[in-house]
């Protein structure tokens, strides 16, 4: 009968114990999608995979392991309580008997006048002995029961948890969900993979051979500059639009744009919406200026979005907006309502001729990398350096391309025959971006986010006055 409630008992809790597992791994923890994209995480050979799905199926036979082991573990603890409670009641037997034999004894000897103690089998030594030991067997599953619970050996096997270190990962869904099922983090994998960028997208900076990216300035050029002060976006105007290049045009870009100077720039302006609206930037500079935004890809927003861009925005932490001179000759105005474009938004498809970006870090822009991200040491932050056109064709302020009305300098800085020196602009935007190949510039779904086609806008609102201004601070090698 004890034997019974023992087993019972047991066999109670191991039905708890199960049912809190199964609902651990039906209610544990659903899947995550951080790093959604990340390009240290999201491109993998085929070979690395294997290597880690064999990872997954050896931690899974390991696991199954464990099970066993504590499946004969609990085995061997209900056979010694078996074996326990046999002996116990063969004890109780004994000394049941000898108990009565006592009694026996006692009655013997007892005086016939005399009451004989007979003792009452409610208090029989025997069975309190016996009741103690049954509440420690009852809780003995219990404790076992709660071992097994905390190991979650079978919760980590219906849901991975593997684990990141900086630098490598061990999940091969390209994200680092510590718990996605395999078959999201496929998805995850191609999904991403197909997305760009690439781990060959990047490069360290210290690998980059030194160059001189400005031509040497001769005796006839104009070696004064000026900057316009018109912040970083703290208002957060962002849109995709492009109203140079896809003018009445929502979502012209495919690619989120950061704006600073007028504050009505999107894909419906004109001359006079530009000329009316309100600026962040000093001395009523209306020019707009503008620039796909850089993201974060370790991190998990805008995933929805459909050409790709996915991560955080990156604000600037600064962000230079300077003109300068002509290496051989004197400047002279831009027009206003002037437009311009630097680089080539889809380079990676169209090649190079267009292209002209050009990134490096802090501490190290005499080393420019035309083609790749740049891996910067800690402490130094991601530079873009965005040169425009400057030679201007005297008449035009936009073309059917919108390059022929101005044209980038020769190599030794003199404008070509035909054209004129007009401030040279170049905007310098600085990043403090996640350690590793972990950050992207947004572009074209198509364009896989190649560090190539980084590019900007500019469209000339500057009052007449002020641009006089700049342009005798150029000429006469004057800072301002």
């Amino acid at each position: 009968m004890r034997r019974s409630r023992r087993m019972a008992a047991a066999m109670s809790a191991l039905a708890v114990a199960a049912g809190g597992l199964v609902s651990a791994a039906v209610i544990g923890v659903g899947p995550a999608r951080a790093d959604h994209c990340d390009p240290a995480q999201a491109t993998q050979t085929p070979q690395r995979q294997r290597n880690q799905n064999q990872d997954q199926n050896q931690q899974q036979d390991q696991d199954q392991q464990g099970q066993n082991q504590d499946q004969q573990g609990q085995d061997q603890q209900q056979q010694q309580d078996q074996n326990q409670g046999q002996q116990q009641d063969q004890q109780n037997t004994d000394q049941q008997q000898n108990g009565d034999q006592q009694n026996a004894d006692q009655q013997d000897q007892a005086p016939q006048g005399g009451g004989a103690a007979v003792l009452d089998p409610a208090q029989d030594p025997g069975s309190d002995e016996t009741a103690a030991p049954d509440q420690g067997q009852a809780s003995d599953p219990e404790q076992t029961a709660s071992t097994f619970s905390r190991r979650n050996r079978p919760t980590r096997t219906a849901t991975p948890v593997p684990t990141r270190s900086q630098g490598q990962s061990q999940n091969p869904n390209g994200t680092a969900s510590p718990t996605a099922s395999p078959t999201a983090s496929d998805d995850d994998h191609n999904e991403c993979a197909d997305l760009g960028p690439f781990v060959e997208d990047f490069v360290d900076i210290r690998q980059v051979a030194p160059r001189q990216l400005d031509a040497r300035v001769g005796r006839n050029g104009s070696r004064g500059s000026f900057v316009s002060q018109c912040g970083t976006n703290r208002n957060g105007h962002n849109n995709p639009d492009n109203f140079i290049v896809a003018p009445g045009v929502s979502n012209g870009a495919h690619h989120l744009h950061d704006y600073v100077g007028n504050l009505s720039t999107d894909g419906f302006s004109t001359d006079e919406s530009l000329a009316a609206a309100g600026t962040t930037c000093r001395l009523s500079d209306k020019s707009t200026y503008f620039w796909p935004v850089l993201r974060d890809r370790k991190v998990d927003q805008n995933t929805e979005d459909p050409d790709g861009n996915v991560g955080q925005v990156l604000r600037a932490r600064s962000v230079t907006l300077q003109f300068r001179g002509n290496a051989t000759s004197r400047v002279v105005a831009m027009p206003r309502f002037l437009r311009l474009i630097t680089g080539d938004a889809k380079a990676a498809t169209n090649g190079g001729a267009n292209a002209r970006a050009a990134w490096s870090c802090t501490g190290f822009q005499n080393r420019i990398s035309p083609d790749k991200y740049p891996l910067c040491p800690r402490g130094s932050q991601v530079v873009r350096i965005l040169d425009f056109p400057s030679c201007w064709d005297g008449q035009n302020t936009d073309s059917a391309n919108h390059r022929t009305h101005v044209v980038f300098p020769g190599q030794d800085g003199a404008c070509p025959q035909g054209t004129r020196a007009i401030p040279a602009l170049r905007m310098t935007l600085t990043y403090s971006v996640p350690q590793g190949p972990s950050f992207a510039v947004d572009a074209f779904p198509e364009q896989k986010h190649n560090p190539v086609t980084d590019h900007a806008d500019f469209a000339n609102v500057m009052p007449d006055r002020l641009m006089q201004f700049v342009v005798s601070c150029i000429n006469r090698g004057r800072r301002c």
